[in-house]
Order: C-alpha cells, then sequence, then structure tokens
C-alpha cells in the first residue's frame, strides 16, 4: 500500500469513528442536527477527494436509501425506538441516515479488502451490525424495544446488507483510477 493510500484510509478510520460518535452523542444528547452536520461535512470532503466523485456519491445516496428502508422498518416494527432525530413517525430519523452515508464513505476506502470476500462481510456484518446499534443504545441514542427481535434483526439483516454493499461497492467506486471503475 502507498504512503498516500495509507494516509487516507487512515484519514477515512479516524473521520468515520469522530461522526459515529458525533452523531451518537448529539442524539442521545438531544442535538441530532449537531452530529448529522458534521457527517455532512466529512461525506462533503470524501467525495471531493474521490476520483470519480459522481460515481462515490452514487454509492452513497444507495446505501442512504438502504438505511432508510431498512431502519424504518425496525422502527415500524416497534423493535427499536430512538428518542431524537425522527421527522415522520414510523421511520428512521434522520441522524441515522446520516450514520449511513458516513458507513458508506468506508466501503470504498478503509473496508476496500472486503469487497472480495463476501463471506467475512456476511460474518462482519451479522456481528459488528447489531454491536454498532448496541453501543448507540447504551449511549443513550436509541432503545431496544424487544431486545431478541431487533438483536436477531440485525444480525441478519447486516449478514445480507453488508455483503450487498461490498458488491454494490465494486460497480460504485469513486476511489479506484478512472479506469478500472465501470459505469
Amino acid at each position: 500500500m502507498t504512503a498516500a493510500r495509507t494516509s487516507s484510509v487512515i484519514a477515512n478510520v479516524v473521520l468515520f469513528q469522530a461522526g459515529w460518535f458525533a452523531c451518537v452523542l448529539g442524539a442521545a444528547n438531544g442535538l441530532p442536527w449537531l452530529g448529522s452536520a458534521i457527517v455532512v461535512a466529512i461525506v462533503a470532503w470524501h467525495t471531493q477527494r474521490m476520483n470519480q466523485p459522481l460515481v462515490e456519491t452514487k454509492l452513497i445516496a444507495i446505501a442512504v436509501l438502504l438505511g432508510a428502508a431498512w431502519d424504518s422498518v425496525l422502527v415500524m416494527l416497534g423493535w427499536i425506538a430512538y428518542p431524537a432525530g425522527s421527522l415522520i413517525v414510523g421511520a428512521a430519523p434522520y441522524w441515522i441516515l446520516a450514520l449511513w452515508a458516513l458507513f458508506a464513505t468506508a466501503l470504498n476506502v478503509s473496508m476496500r479488502w472486503l469487497k472480495q470476500r463476501p463471506w467475512l462481510a456476511a460474518l462482519l456484518g451479522a456481528i459488528c451490525g447489531p454491536l454498532s446499534y448496541w453501543a448507540a443504545a447504551r449511549l443513550g441514542a436509541a432503545d431496544f424495544v424487544e431486545p431478541l427481535q431487533v438483536v436477531t434483526a440485525l444480525a441478519v439483516g447486516w449478514a445480507i446488507i453488508m455483503p450487498l454493499l461490498m458488491a454494490l461497492s465494486c460497480h460504485y467506486d469513486g476511489y479506484a483510477s478512472t479506469q478500472a471503475v465501470a459505469q
């Protein structure tokens, strides 16, 4: 890995973690707009640095739409509740959608190594997806109304979502050189 690529991966990981904490702690403290604004800035910076910003933006938009549908189903089922940031009753709050956008910024950079490993992506999704939501709940940004159902759904859902997003990131790779990207 080149020094430039290494620094991009490190920046991506650091900004992802900063954005995650900003959204979760903002929501937990009644300021969901603050974390969302920080994530918008991170996503804008990320796309601006891409070799193909439009391609990367398409991946981010797809991830946000997928996340909006997935998290809204969990809310509508009554398995998870969010105390702040909901603009539409029964839908995922906007700060969760910001997290989906933020997550998408990692697909072609720090999670690039997972692209050709769908089974590992599924396993990591099944473990790390629920852990991320659990951490958000422990910090006060979410409430597991039905803990067994939501953890099971999150594990199964993320076991499917993660390899799907990795496959999409192969097609929508704004980080790759212009010649390597399929449009």
